[in-house]
């Protein structure tokens, strides 16, 4: 098959590429063990075994969350069933309610490209911000404090509110709602069993870390990217090949990369959503707004939180 190599090839071309169960359990018995050693030294006296436990822990968290987006695709395995079960676990691990995170994942997709319409962007569509908000998003940003990955699950996977009004469908609404209320019973039996302070010296640090490194994953995604706005008015959505320049793709270090199933090339993941993560780079084509994660960061840093956030590379003249 020949393909052009500025045109990127059509759905039916790379459609071939697709999930198995084999390579499904391989990465998710990565995440487990990570995960199992990750506890077993953070849960020692001695502190550098806790530390190297904790620094396991967070990679096993981030790990779960790319398993947690590729079940929320029915893309780690084959079967419908073991996506299922494995994007449960993933969704404890990730703090992220699976029902929820599916269900809102999928608007993403459709809506992906129209700011105000995405439920997970239009949060930050331009508006005028108090006093308050500026300072607590400017000083967040400037001191590295992962408050975008905080409110990323609360409004948009933990907010019953907004979720009952989003989803209005009996079946589907109740199905989110016993999910999200069954995580958060498991969480407070976890803390009431082991201990506020025990639980606090296993994972806090590790959360703290994974939040971290997530955050820069999500916001490197959209965030400052030029994008419509539909304004309330009827509007149709960008098809997968079309949202290419609504999202950006940073370019990590290759181990990383495979480690994080290609979850770095979110523009091939967005023209191609039904390709697993970890075929993605099986696609024979390179799109055009890819950055390298050492130029990305420094660069998206320098700009001022209220900037970044709400505002767009077109408006802003920052070029990140």
């Amino acid at each position: 098959m020949t393909f052009s190599p500025t045109q990127p090839p059509s759905s039916a071309e790379v459609s071939h590429l697709r999930a198995t169960n084999a390579s499904g359990l391989v990465w998710f018995a990565c995440a487990s063990a990570l995960s199992l050693a990750g506890v077993f030294l953070a849960t020692r006296s001695d502190w550098l075994l806790w530390l190297v436990g904790e620094l396991l822990l967070a990679a096993a968290f981030v790990q779960w969350f790319v398993l947690l987006h590729e079940c929320g695709h029915r893309m780690l395995f084959r079967t419908r069933r073991l996506n299922t079960l494995a994007g449960h676990v993933a969704g404890f691990f990730a703090l992220i309610p699976f029902e929820a995170w599916k269900r809102v994942h999928e608007r993403h997709h459709k809506w992906a490209g129209w700011q105000d319409l995405d439920p997970t962007t239009a949060a930050l569509v331009p508006r005028r911000l108090s006093f308050v908000e500026r300072l607590l998003i400017n000083v967040c940003w400037r001191c590295w404090i992962p408050l975008f990955a905080v409110l990323y699950r609360w409004t948009n996977f933990w907010h019953v509110l907004r979720l009952r009004r989003m989803f209005q469908i009996g079946e589907v609404r109740r199905r989110v709602m016993i999910n999200l209320a069954l995580l958060a019973l498991v969480y407070l039996l976890i803390v009431i069993i082991a201990g506020p302070w025990i639980f606090l010296r296993t994972t806090g640090l590790a959360l703290f870390l994974a939040f971290i490194v997530g955050e820069v994953l999500l916001l490197s995604q959209h965030t400052h990217v030029p994008m419509a706005l539909s304004h309330g008015q009827t509007v149709d959505p960008f098809s997968p090949l079309a949202q290419q320049p609504f999202t950006r793709s940073l370019r990590l270090p290759q181990w990383v990369s495979v480690l994080l199933l290609h979850f770095d090339a979110h523009e091939l993941h967005h023209m191609y959503p039904f390709v697993p993560g970890y075929r993605l780079l099986e696609i024979p084509h390179t799109p055009g707004n890819e950055v390298a994660w050492w130029r990305w960061i420094p660069a998206a840093r320098a700009v001022p939180g209220e900037v970044f956030f709400f505002q767009n590379s077109d408006v802003s003249g920052f070029d990140v």
